[in-house]
């Protein structure tokens, strides 16, 4: 432990006693602004939380002593795979990475979000928090990136235009994928897999060029793909991480109190964060099927189906088979044994060394 961290934790520990007694801590705390890149400006998500958080809780919390600027990285005019080369360089301070642009610099990520191994929320926060602490170690090391935590945007599942009963019917479909362990997934249940952006997905329906498509269950509805698809398949074969994190320059420029006051801050961020990507989805399937109780219309009418108890088994099966070692053979080494120690004890499940 690091002479800061030891400060930074005897501060902490001040922090609890002062709030407890009902001393006005903020006084504490020097004058500090934060330049913050946050998510896809359009989401529901950055402007009901991740922008409240920035720019009026930091603020009335330390009584304006810390303040935050935050734009979405589109406003800025970025696509999303430059943000990991922006934040390493120090461009971005504090900033939000989709965990899939990490994958080819960081293989270890990649275990996070293998399609279908995680089949629900419970387990996601599980793997999440088992895994943060090597993945933040592992970024520390290769990409002076400090980790401040790892949410979902919501699960990804199936939108197909062909009635979908189960896994088996996706035999001979044409399905859009996002990810390389999504396109494994799809390929082994006999469908073929095709790379598409988003916002060609209603278009390919409407031309009948695709089945399926995996995306996420709001996502999908905001983009109104339920004007052709008519079943969504309601089984997470992703859930579209991303990662919270700091230069770790710019952090460690930050006073020990500011350090502390942050990390229990935006812990209370992350965990807003997933209980809101939770909401959405209930929301979101209801949307889309069109339930009474979605709030917002215009409603879907598409057929919502839960998987079986068997294609539950079946997707881990694969997941683990076409998934989760051909990761294992691409990473090996000190990484298998990081997620054997971690994530695997969770799912329950080992990798073996290539």
């Amino acid at each position: 432990m690091t002479f800061k961290q030891h400060l930074a934790l005897k501060f902490l520990a001040l922090l609890c006693a002062i709030t407890s007694s009902g001393v006005a801590f903020a006084q504490l705390l020097p004058q500090t602004e934060l330049k913050v890149v946050g998510g896809r400006s359009t989401r529901a998500s950055f402007q009901e939380v991740e922008k409240p958080f920035w720019i009026k809780s930091l603020p009335e919390k330390s009584e304006g002593r810390v303040t935050a600027s935050i734009k979405g990285y589109d406003e800025l005019g970025l696509k999303g795979p430059e943000l990991l080369k922006l934040m390493r360089q120090g461009i971005i301070e504090f900033g939000i990475v989709p965990l899939s642009y990490l994958a080819s610099e960081s293989p270890l990520s990649e275990a996070l979000d293998i399609a279908g191994l995680v089949p629900d929320s419970a387990t996601a926060r599980q793997v999440v928090q088992s895994m943060t602490a090597v993945v933040a170690q592992s970024m520390s090391t290769q990409q002076q990136i400090k980790v401040l935590g790892v949410t979902p945007y919501g699960p990804q599942v199936l939108f197909c235009q062909t009635p979908i009963a189960a896994l088996s019917d996706l035999k001979g479909k044409v399905v859009r994928t996002i990810s390389r362990t999504q396109a494994d997934l799809i390929e082994a249940l006999g469908a073929k897999s095709v790379a598409m952006s988003f916002s060609e997905v209603l278009g390919a329906f409407k031309k009948k060029t695709i089945n399926c498509a995996v995306g996420g269950a709001h996502s999908g509805f905001e983009a109104q793909w339920y004007l052709a698809a008519t079943h969504l398949y309601a089984l997470p074969l992703g859930w579209n991480y991303e990662v919270h994190a700091v230069n770790q320059k710019v952090w460690d420029q930050l006073s020990a109190p500011v350090q502390s006051f942050l990390l229990s801050n935006i812990d209370l961020l992350l965990q807003n964060l997933w209980t809101y990507a939770e909401q959405q989805y209930v929301q979101a399937l209801a949307c889309n099927a069109g339930a009474r109780h979605c709030t917002q219309p215009p409603r879907g009418q598409m057929v919502v189906v839960q998987p079986s108890v068997a294609d539950l088994a079946t997707v881990r099966r694969i997941a683990i088979q076409s998934g989760l070692d051909r990761w294992g053979s691409r990473c090996a080494g000190q990484c298998v044994t990081d997620f054997n120690n971690t994530a695997g004890k969770v799912l329950r499940t080992v990798v073996k060394q290539p």
